[in-house]
């Protein structure tokens, strides 16, 4: 392999590093040179400044290879903390995570309609990390995930209500003090789930993602796809019925309009008595709803379980052309709505694209339910906060504090 001369190692090279580490360590650094292409002088410079701000570690065992013991690096966990809340329709939910991924605190709020938005985040962030012990200087930032679209340029979500006028980036980052940002939830959710699972930047990885909506987001050479308007991945705005329901993203017979947990809730209230045996109220949110017609089907009642395999059924289409359009290897279903009935939408998208998936017969696609599907978004952003921050160049734009 030819090498890649770097007199000065940029943001580039340092983040390929720091994720092959964070995916195959421990590592050496002689396995880092062959993995890269980078001159052995180069990964010694660019290890040695990871080991200076505490992104890596030594780990004490070395490799016998005949000669010199090679030491082995890893991913330092405690070296920085993320922070990140996933806005809902009526909660807040927040996460903390360490270099790793894994969480370390989390708190689940209502949203308060009489409260302004600025300062019930930031009530929620001071009240998580100061409960956890953290110093300010360790947290590495915060990101604030919601459904799109969003305006990642002027930190705002045009989907909520009360938020398209905010840039709540620079509102937040000025009020707290740390770095913030802004993404959508299943862009957020991808890049959780291929950090946390350690993924190979080598994969062709994809998250297919469903809570009020349905979106997905793919990681590939370690990055997340965003587009022009870090927009990409809105599967659940793919029109499944020609001149089909109205979408209030303005187009028609979107699949979200069918398959979302929102839909299913809507046709189990008009069939005659299934509410009330399932024990769903008439003002239940849907989220609640769509949790009790997820049980039933588990457990199952039939008209409970056609529904969610219907739903199964369009979702599986979606993941198929997803799956077709990327050529994944690797899709994760995340999101409160697979946290109940996961293994239901698992089963049929596993079906569907061992029949079907264009590549099937030189490769398997991969696919898995999130450890932990309600909190996937939140998780998310936190990776995303600390992915900029341990390996720069990734992410979208982040407002820093002003001094």
């Amino acid at each position: 392999m030819a090498r890649r001369e770097s007199a000065a190692a940029g943001p580039g090279s340092r983040a390929l590093v720091v994720d092959l580490i964070r995916s195959s360590g421990p590592i050496s650094r002689v396995e880092l040179v062959k993995a890269t292409g980078l001159t052995q002088p180069t990964i010694s410079n660019i290890v040695r400044r990871l080991l200076d701000d505490g992104v890596v570690r030594e780990t004490g065992d070395t490799v016998a290879t005949g000669g010199k013991p090679r030491t082995l690096l890893v991913i330092n966990s405690r070296s920085a903390y993320g922070v990140g809340i996933r806005v809902g329709a009526d909660t807040l939910t927040c996460v903390v995570t360490d270099t790793r991924g894994g969480t370390i605190g989390r708190e689940l709020v209502a949203v308060s309609p009489a409260e302004d938005v600025v300062t019930q985040l930031s009530d929620l962030y001071l009240r998580v990390t100061c409960g956890l012990g953290l110093a300010p200087q360790s947290v590495a930032g915060l990101a604030v995930v919601a459904p799109g679209p969003v305006d990642v340029a002027h930190g705002r979500f045009l989907a909520l209500p009360g938020f398209g006028h905010l840039d709540l980036r620079r509102a937040l980052s000025a009020r707290l003090g740390v770095p913030v940002l802004v993404d959508g939830d299943a862009a957020a959710a991808a890049v959780g789930e291929f950090w946390g699972r350690q993924v190979s930047r080598g994969r062709t990885f994809g998250c297919l993602y469903m809570n009020s909506g349905i979106g997905s987001g793919v990681v590939l050479d370690g990055a997340l796809q965003r587009g022009a308007s870090s927009n990409a991945g809105e599967i659940g705005h793919v029109s499944v019925v020609r001149e089909g329901d109205p979408c209030r993203c303005g187009s028609r017979g979107c699949l979200e309009l069918y398959a979302a947990p929102a839909a299913l809730v809507s046709r189990a209230r008009t069939i005659a008595g299934l509410a009330h045996r399932l024990g769903i109220r008439p003002d239940d949110p849907d989220a609640r709803a769509f949790d009790v017609l997820a049980r039933a089907a588990i457990y199952g009642d039939d008209q409970a379980r056609g529904l969610v395999e219907e739903s199964a059924a369009l979702l599986a289409d979606g993941a198929l052309t997803l799956a077709n359009l990327w050529d994944l290897d690797t899709l994760v279903l995340a999101g409160p709505g697979f946290a109940v009935a996961g293994s239901l939408y698992v089963s049929e998208i596993r079906r569907r694209l061992a029949e079907r998936a264009f590549s099937r017969r030189i490769h398997a696609v991969q696919v898995d339910l999130s450890s932990n599907p309600r909190d996937s978004a939140a998780i998310g952003g936190a990776a995303l906060v600390l992915q900029g921050s341990v390996a720069p160049g990734h992410g979208p734009q982040v407002a820093v504090p002003q001094t």
